[in-house]
This record gives C-alpha cells, structure tokens and sequence, in this order.
C-alpha cells in the first residue's frame, strides 16, 4: 500500500530542519493545521497528514475493524514515520491524536524526539472510584453518541460550536461544522466509539520522550484537571495552559499555539 498516498501525507518547511509531524483531531483534517504551519516551516521540516476516513485520505484503505480503535491510527502513524524515514520527530497530536502519539512513543520511543500533547484527554468519562475527572459521565457519553450515530448532521451542527468554545467568533464554529460534515457519517461513528470510550492512564506512565502538555484555560472536552492527570503521570513533562479557550487552539489562537511547539521542538530536537 502506497502510505503517502493513504493518508494524503504532505511535506512543507526546510527539507533539512528537524522534524515536526502534526496529527488532527476526530472530524478535521490536515487543513486544521494551516495558521500553524507558517510559524512552524520557516525552522523546522512539517509532515502533515490526513488519519484513514478524514480529509483526503484513500477511502478505499478504511475499514472498521483495523479503526475500531486507536490501534490503527497508531500503527499509521509509524508506518509513516518508516516509509518517508523520518528521523527523530517531534510529534505535535491535538486531542485523540495525542493519545496516538503516546502509544506510538511508548512502542518506538527511538522514532520520536518528543511529544506535543495538544488538549489531550486520555478518558474522557469520569472514575469516580479514583476520583479522575474526564468532563463527562459515562451517560453524557452514551447520549453523545447516540445523538451522532441518528443524527450526525445535527449532531454536527449543534456540538461544534460547543467543541470549538469562542462563541463571539462563530465562523470558528462553523468552520468545525462543515469539517465534521465532510466526514462520511459511518467513518465518523467508529472514529468517535475509538475517541470518546477510549481509556488510555495506564499507557501515559510508559511515556519517556520529553512532553509538552498544552492545554486551554476553558475547554468544554479536555478541562483543565485532566492536563494535570497527564502531566502528573509522564514523568518530566512541562504542562503549560495556551492563553485560548476551546478545544482547538490552532484554529481559536494560532500564534500562541504555533509559538509553543515551535519553542518545545527547538529544544526537543536542539
């Protein structure tokens, strides 16, 4: 299978800077990317790419039971890495794509000079019996994907500008609307049974590349204990909180985010 071809992989910046490999979130693409990616090329070699079922990926190489999990999307995310062969990378994962990023380190740490953990939630739903905080209670979860999998047009259309959380620019709710419109409707319903049941704690202590935890002050999906969970458990991260809120930063406050991976990477790959 021709991997670049996959996962619609694309190469901008310094074809001799050290390596930054962005991975979008559930019902985006690589294009979430864009205001990013000019602070980032002018330094350092960009890798972007779409995950199987988004963007413009090959449809044809989805199926459910390689993307009922994350799994897949990991073993993707390495079989990129060998197949364009990236030297050690700073991998930058906005929301589920960190927890992909952190299975991907934790089985080839070698391949990675660091991790950018950007809103990550390794649970999303609640444990009372530890007292973890994920946001949600496992019957907000059931109802959110009972609402996506009658209706994901509506679903879209209604839980985007709660996910995006800058009500006063509402073209940043839409923009999140129309992504997750363009994402076929069964694709996007296992994708979101992989986010949203996914629990990940126990792989966070397996994590030994230098981590940047970056989190939103106000942020509807990842609150901000549970960037505290993840920095207290993968030993030697730095936990900073962007100045942006909502769950997506690249889109609601570019140059905060841009600013801080470009500074985690330098030191990272330096």
């Amino acid at each position: 299978m021709d991997v670049r071809a996959r996962n619609h992989v694309t190469v901008t910046g310094r074809t001799d800077g050290p390596v930054v490999m962005l991975a979008h979130g559930f019902g985006c693409d690589q294009n979430m990317w864009r205001l990013v990616v000019p602070a980032l090329e002018r330094d350092f070699r960009v890798v972007l790419f779409d995950h199987v079922g988004a963007g413009r990926s090959d449809p044809a190489a989805w199926s459910e039971e390689r993307y009922a999990g994350l799994d897949g999307h990991t073993q993707d995310i390495l079989e990129i890495c060998r197949d364009l062969d990236l030297g050690p990378v700073v991998f930058v994962g906005h929301s589920v794509s960190a927890m992909m990023g952190v299975l991907a380190a934790a089985r080839e740490p070698e391949r990675f000079a660091g991790l950018v953990l950007l809103t990550p939630s390794p649970c999303y739903i609640d444990d009372p019996a530890t007292g973890y905080r994920g946001g949600f209670s496992a019957e907000d979860i059931d109802e959110l994907l009972h609402s996506l999998e009658s209706n994901y047009l509506g679903w879209s259309a209604s839980m985007a500008p709660v996910i995006m959380g800058n009500p006063q620019r509402p073209e940043l709710g839409q923009e999140l609307t129309n992504s997750f419109c363009r994402t076929d409707p069964e694709m996007a319903r296992v994708f979101a049974r992989a986010t949203f049941l996914s629990d990940n704690r126990a792989d966070l202590d397996a994590v030994t590349v230098p981590t940047l935890i970056a989190q939103c002050s106000l942020d509807a999906i990842a609150p901000p204990e549970v960037g505290a969970f993840v920095h207290a458990r993968i030993k030697g991260s730095e936990l900073v909180t962007l100045e942006a809120t909502g769950h997506c930063p690249q889109l609601s406050a570019p140059e905060a985010t841009g600013a801080a991976i470009a500074s985690f990477a330098a030191g990272a790959t330096r």
